[in-house]
């Protein structure tokens, strides 16, 4: 497996981070940043790294409180590596969670798991700092 983690504390413009070699991985928070090159690059290597070796089962937990466009387009990147676990054969667990009146961040989980073709369980909560 995956040598390392990541954990990458969460600021007003971007989510927290948390991706451990168990098959953990942690995305949640707000996405405004416009594109982190090293942040990204860091998860994107790893992710590489974790792949060589991945987990039995690896769990991927969402949860936005908001993603503009770019923070959108760094989490189908994420999610697209992953989605090679699959292929492997090891299972992926993705679930994505959102608060009930949020239709903006539904939909937008709707549409990645459309275009990317991989299964996301969409769970509502009352408070997405809660997850």
């Amino acid at each position: 497996m995956a040598t390392g983690e990541i954990h990458i504390l969460p600021t007003d413009n971007t989510p927290e981070f948390i991706f451990k070699h168990e098959g953990y991985i942690k995305i949640k928070g707000r996405g405004l940043f416009e594109n982190n090159t090293e942040v990204t690059g860091q998860i994107l290597n790893w992710i590489d790294e974790y792949l060589r070796n991945p987990a039995e089962i690896t769990y991927v937990i969402l949860a936005f409180e908001y993603l503009n466009s770019s923070s959108t387009i760094i989490i189908v990147s994420i999610l697209r590596k992953l989605s090679q676990a699959i292929q492997q054969p090891k299972k992926l667990v993705m679930r994505w969670y959102y608060e009930e009146d949020d239709d903006d961040i539904l939909e937008r989980g709707e549409c990645i798991s459309s275009t990317l073709d991989i299964h996301i369980e969409f769970i509502v909560t009352n408070n997405i700092a809660s997850c």
